[in-house]
């Protein structure tokens, strides 16, 4: 059960190092595009492009690269040992947890998503089993994957959590800009069509007491005695 296994990152993904620059990021990218190309691979690639992409999207992006690096680099020092084994064996919410983040970190998003749903989803406290620096960061790419699958109203619950956590007491620092416009990017262009009326209240809400400037808040008000107006009517 102890026996080591690789932990395969984007980097590994790519086939490029550590330290690669952009251009070489950009062009192994292009080459192993090249080779799963459906007219080469059919339906047969189509999850590893996937992977692949989600992978050029994080490292062409000097602020989501330099996060991942911060997270990974700490996480791998913690699994040194079959350590996906160990979880799975585990069923207390703690382990359960640890192993979301897990899969996550492996790539396997459909299945820490499938795991994070067995264990009550939303009801699932990520905050309450993990260390605030894990819960963090496993319950922002969480919400990323969610999101690249059109669960808006999850991802956007997630990211408010992350947000007023934030505020209270500063964790993500310099990269909680990219949160803020991804919350916001979600309200502005997806989150509508998802919800029905009380919830899209409810949302607004969140968003005002989230710390943005006036001009949002305006923004989140206006849009709050819209709906109200309708559901009156």
């Amino acid at each position: 059960m102890h026996n080591t296994e690789k932990l395969v990152n984007y980097y590994d993904l790519l086939g490029v190092k550590q330290d690669s620059s952009s251009s070489q990021i950009k062009k192994a990218f292009r080459e192993k595009a090249k080779l799963l190309h459906p007219d080469i691979t059919g339906s047969a690639g189509s999850e590893t492009m996937r992977k692949l992409i989600s992978a050029y999207e994080i490292l062409s992006s000097p602020e989501r690269r330099s996060e991942y690096d911060r997270v990974y680099s700490r996480f791998i020092k913690k699994a040194g040992f079959n350590y996906r084994t160990w979880l799975n064996e585990q069923e207390d919410p703690v382990s359960q947890a640890k192993l979301i983040f897990f899969e996550l970190l492996q790539l396997e998003e459909d299945q820490a998503i499938a795991i994070w749903r067995k264990n009550g989803g939303l009801d699932f406290r990520l905050d309450k089993h993990l260390d605030k620096e894990d819960w963090m960061d496993c319950q922002f790419i969480l919400a990323e994957e969610l999101e690249k699958r059109g669960f808006y109203y999850e991802a956007f619950r997630l990211l408010a959590a992350i947000l007023a956590e934030e505020r209270r007491r500063p964790y993500f620092k310099l990269f909680t800009v990219e949160i803020e416009k991804f919350i916001k990017m979600i309200v502005r262009q997806k989150l509508r069509a998802q919800v029905n009326e009380e919830t899209w209240i409810d949302c607004m809400e969140t968003m005002i007491n989230l710390g943005f400037s006036a001009n949002d808040k305006k923004r989140y008000i206006r849009s709050m005695a819209d709906t109200l107006e309708k559901m009156r009517a």
